[in-house]
């Protein structure tokens, strides 16, 4: 062992640099020293530079709004609108103008108090409202004496547009008089003004973005104002936002003047979001919550919805003082551990023991959630507030929510159970995949296991290989003989699978018929289908060519459209469209499809002859033949892809009134095109 009292101190990184070797000019290796020489560019106190004013701003924007691209640019606005928000919110404004002009200068106004212009104190020759506009960190929400609570906190908004525009100008009405004073890229252009006498009060300001910053193309989009106006009113039932704007810049379908007025606040906004969609409880849960002499208030509303929400399952939304919070934060946590706990509580209390598998994704995944805070100094992550960091925020929307929450469970019962069930099925959906995953794993090493009932093709290539579902046994066994066996396979299907639009995916993996098929395929259904796991190349659905056949396969498309529509969409299902008669006459043999191409055969090919006609009852009425050479035979057979119309939500509401939970609207549809079904049945 070594001497540890004779260890040598450990040299330093920096100790070649301090303490060059005096001796000679070869290294302990022998090889010689590099020489050290002085840097040839000099470094002084003239190097170091000083930005002063605004300057920093336009010098890096990013570090202020997040870049320069057009979110960025709308950031400005959010800045202006904010502030009046922040007047509104303090009871001090009612009303906020927002317009957009044809040359594309947008203006802000509210009938608050109005920015203060008397002279600074610590700036001597200078308005409160110049201070304001040119000074970062500047502003009345730093103390909370002017403000309770508000959004813009870091005294940088308003002076951070300054900088970024090419010209800004501010009026206010203040004191009995209205002042007004101009800038362009954050310097003032004058003084302050005093125009005259007034009995309105307030604050306008309209500005114009730089185009050195944005770059000329760069624009305010209507709409895109127009949304995070109506956003705003939304957060506050106590104000009225005036839209506007010049007609000649808007595109599209945006209003021109509109009026935002919400007195119910986010449960008006969550009524917008979910008029059209089905909801797991006929009413949402919402509700605000402050008390006196309190500074934090919360408002929230959830709705729940099995349709899911456009592209997503569910969203949350999130504001703190009525700043957007993209990011979430401390809030959204209160809300997600308020939900669960109330959720499992209410199990406890009506003695369902699954409650306890439950946990917040489990609770918001489906839902459609809202929460809006105002709080005193909250803390966010970065100048642009997109997450909220306060640790206070978490505890007030956990008590604020927690007893309305289990008063309004327990106050609808009926509601309350079909809710905990549907969330139960979210977490039982969840454990599933988790064991399904798990199950993949340890078995990914062992041989792939197949339905003992499929006859599969002998070819180890995927190209060019198809699967036939055929319907029943007896059709299967004549589908084995007519098949190539090199490149085609056979599942017979038991009768008429699942309805999977009106089931749980519990019901679907106890279906023997489906597994099965998903077995002999290699796929996985739902999120986890993959594409290139698939067996085959073609997966052709083969049904009796009468009502009960078109049942089964209108059965199979809608599992294939609801658990892998990836697979429609690429192109790989098809229909096969076996024939339901056989006319011959002499040597001639002829197949049709159905009554009328059989109508059409008679009046064309077999005109004014008696040609001798039957009528398959199914598949396993045919000969192997036969099946063969009409509906199996690639050089001979007819196929009928499957696909999906752009507009895919057409298919989604088709599907849902067909095949839905809610036989109601299979009802509507038989009334609606009894006509046709009449007309078909010849009466």
């Amino acid at each position: 062992m070594p001497n540890k009292s004779a260890a040598q101190p450990q040299a330093s990184l920096f100790d070649d640099a301090l303490n060059p070797a005096p001796a000679s000019p070869l290294t302990e290796n022998h090889e010689p020293r590099p020489a050290v020489t002085a840097p040839t560019g000099g470094y002084s106190a003239k190097d170091i530079e000083v930005l002063e004013g605004l300057e920093p701003v336009r010098k890096r924007p990013g570090m202020y709004i997040g870049g320069t691209d057009e979110r960025a640019l709308h950031h400005l606005f959010a800045e202006v609108l904010d502030n009046a928000m922040d007047e509104a919110v303090a009871g001090h404004a009612k009303v906020i103008s927002v317009r957009l002009d044809a040359a594309g200068q947008l203006t802000v106004i509210d009938d608050g108090r109005g920015i203060p212009v008397d002279p600074h104190p610590k700036h001597p020759g200078k308005s409160a409202l110049e201070v304001i506009m040119t000074v970062l960190h500047s502003g009345g929400k730093f103390s909370g004496k002017a403000y309770e609570t508000s959004g813009g906190l870091h005294g940088v908004g308003v002076s951070v547009v300054n900088a970024l525009s090419e010209r800004v100008e501010v009026t206010a009405w203040k004191d009995g008089f209205e002042w007004r004073q101009a800038f362009t890229r954050g310097k003032p252009l004058g003084g302050i003004e005093k125009l005259g006498p007034t009995r309105k009060h307030g604050t306008a300001i309209a500005f114009m973005p730089d185009p050195v910053i944005f770059g000329e193309g760069v624009a305010f989009r209507p709409a895109r104002l127009y949304r995070m106006a109506r956003s705003k009113a939304y957060l506050f039932g106590g104000v009225e936002i005036r839209w506007s704007c010049d007609p000649s810049r808007i595109q599209d379908q945006t209003p021109s003047e509109a009026v935002f007025r919400f007195p119910n606040g986010l449960a008006d906004f969550l009524a917008e979001r979910v008029k059209d969609i089905e909801t797991v409880t006929p009413q949402p849960f919402a509700g605000r919550y402050s008390r006196p002499g309190e500074t934090g208030k919360v408002e929230w509303a959830i709705a729940w919805t099995p349709a899911g929400f456009g592209e997503a399952d569910g969203f949350m939304q999130s504001y703190c003082n009525t700043v957007p919070t993209p990011e979430g934060g401390t809030h959204e946590a209160g809300l997600r551990a308020a939900l669960t706990r109330g959720l499992k509580a209410y199990a406890e209390l009506t003695g369902e023991k699954r409650g306890v598998i439950l946990t917040a994704d489990d609770v918001v995944a489906q839902a459609g959630s809202l929460v809006s805070v105002f709080i005193r100094d909250p803390e966010f992550q970065g100048q642009t507030k997109e997450r909220l960091s306060s640790a206070d925020a978490q505890r007030l929307v956990e008590a604020a929510i927690r007893d309305p929450f289990d008063h309004w469970l327990t106050a609808q019962p009926k509601s309350a159970s079909t809710l905990l069930e549907f969330v139960i099925e979210r977490a039982e959906e969840r454990l599933k995949r988790r064991k399904d995953k798990e199950v993949a794993r340890a078995s990914a090493t062992r041989k792939l296991r197949l339905p003992g009932k499929l006859a599969d093709c002998s070819g180890n290539a995927i190209n060019g290989t198809e699967i036939f579902l055929v319907e029943g046994d007896s059709a299967g066994g004549s589908a084995k003989q007519a098949r190539d066996r090199k490149s085609q396979a056979i599942l017979p299907l038991r009768g008429k699978i699942l309805n999977v639009a009106s089931a749980t995916l519990d019901k679907l993996g106890a279906n023997k018929e489906l597994t099965d098929l998903l077995l002999a395929l290699g796929v996985q259904a739902g999120s986890k289908f993959k594409e290139e796991d698939l067996r085959y190349d073609r997966v052709v659905i083969m049904t009796d060519a009468d009502v009960d056949g078109a049942h089964i396969a209108s059965l199979l498309i809608t599992f294939f459209y609801r658990t892998m529509p990836e697979m429609i969409r690429s192109g790989r299902l098809y229909l096969a469209l076996p024939p339901l008669y056989r006319l011959s006459h002499g040597t001639k043999i002829v197949y049709a499809r159905d009554d009328a191409h059989r109508d059409e055969l008679l009046s064309g090919e077999f005109k004014g002859k008696k040609p001798e006609i039957s009528r398959f009852k199914g598949l396993g009425e045919m000969m192997p033949s036969q099946l063969k050479e009409t509906t199996m035979d690639p050089s001979k057979r007819t196929l009928a892809r499957v696909t999906l119309p752009r507009a895919e939500e057409v298919v989604e509401a088709l599907v849902e009134q067909l095949m839905g939970r809610k036989p109601e609207l299979r009802f509507q549809f038989i009334q609606e095109n009894a006509e046709f079904a009449v007309a078909d049945l010849d009466v």
